[in-house]
This record gives structure tokens, C-alpha cells and sequence, in this order.
């Protein structure tokens, strides 16, 4: 089955590349392999609203199955902030690093329990006809207060997942690949993929 990830985001392209290695039934394109296609602007209020916003667009325009990811690092202590403007909390064109920045900058006189965080994400999945299934995972852990570590992107050398000593951005790509909302996630739309398309 042809399945497009709405994304051009390469990080992200290749954590769904590298979680669905082995995956026989599905032949994963993305949006570089259609670059006349521009994504919708992100007008929705939650994770949920901008998957299916981009979800829904590109399988409708490219007449193929798409799915679509919405994340984000979610702190309950800034009321939610960075939440579904994780990728331009410092600003519409700001860099991981800026963002970054500005995440320490703000949590600064934060200690303990405030420091408490969670990444969310929703998975969209879409067929020509509209809007198919949507799944949300979380994976919850702390802020630490200096980044560490250099694989990952966003805010992973800043997130250290609980019962783990590493940050996002320390662990092998593996290890964080199987246990990362954006696995979680992922897994719940495999499953419907599996018991409704795939099945038939």
C-alpha cells in the first residue's frame, strides 16, 4: 500500500521510515517526492486539528492515502507552552536552538515538579474521501536545565523521558523509536491499517 507522511521535515521522515522498516505492506513517500504540493497553514487549536488539517488537504490534492503528525512538548507549569507552537516558539522561522533558548530561558526559576513536561502527538490518517482515523499518544518526562546529547531535534536534548537517565537526544535512535509518542501513536494507526485495510 502507497502511504504518504505529509511532512517534509527530514528528522521527522526518517524516525517514520525507521519505525516502519520491516513493514512489507506499506511503501512510505513523503512530501519531498512531491514538490509542487504545499502543505495547508496550521490554523487549528490543538494537535489533533492541525493533523487532520494537513491529513485531510494532502490526500484530498494527491489523490493517494496520507497520514499526517501533529507534536509537541507540552509543560503543564507554563499552561501548556510551548504546546502546538513547539516548532516556532521563539518565533515564525526559529531554529531548534532558538526555541531551545527560549524554553530554558522561560522554565528558569522553575525547580522539581515544575520541570515536569510531556510530548504529545496525533497521527491523522486520510484517504481520497476525507478523514480516516486519528490516534494521540503522550510520552512524559522532565526538562532538564542544560541540554545534553546530540541526535534527536526540537527539544530532545532537553527532555529526559521518566525511568530513563538519558535525554531523547542521548539515546540510540532505536531505543527512542520504540518508545516515543510519535511510536505510540503510530502503532494505534498500524493497528487500524491492519484490522480494516490490510484485512480486506
Amino acid at each position: 500500500m502507497k502511504l504518504i507522511i505529509a511532512s517534509k521535515n527530514v528528522h521527522k521522515i526518517r524516525e517514520f521510515r525507521s519505525m516502519l522498516r520491516g513493514n512489507s505492506k506499506i511503501d512510505l513517500y513523503s512530501l519531498i517526492d512531491f514538490p509542487d504540493y504545499e502543505l495547508p497553514a496550521e490554523e487549528g487549536s490543538s494537535f489533533e486539528e492541525n493533523a487532520i488539517i494537513k491529513a485531510v488537504d494532502a490526500a484530498k490534492i494527491l489523490d493517494e492515502w496520507v497520514f499526517a503528525d501533529d507534536s509537541g512538548l507540552v509543560i503543564p507549569a507554563l499552561d501548556g507552552a510551548p504546546g502546538i507552537l513547539s516548532a516556532r516558539f521563539a518565533g515564525e522561522k526559529a531554529t531548534d536552538k532558538e526555541n531551545r533558548k527560549k524554553l530554558l530561558n522561560t522554565m528558569r526559576d522553575l525547580k522539581e515538579e515544575q520541570r515536569q513536561g510531556y510530548y504529545e502527538c496525533c497521527i491523522a490518517l486520510a484517504s481520497p474521501e476525507g478523514l480516516v482515523k486519528t490516534a494521540s499518544a503522550r510520552c512524559e518526562g522532565t526538562i532538564i536545565e542544560k541540554e545534553r546529547g546530540g541526535q534527536g531535534f526540537g527539544y530532545d536534548s532537553l527532555f529526559k523521558k521518566h525511568d530513563y537517565n538519558k535525554t531523547f537526544a542521548e539515546l540510540e535512535e532505536e531505543v527512542k523509536n520504540r518508545i516515543s509518542h510519535r511510536r505510540k501513536a503510530l502503532d494505534k494507526i498500524l493497528l487500524h491499517l491492519e484490522s480494516s485495510v490490510f484485512s480486506h
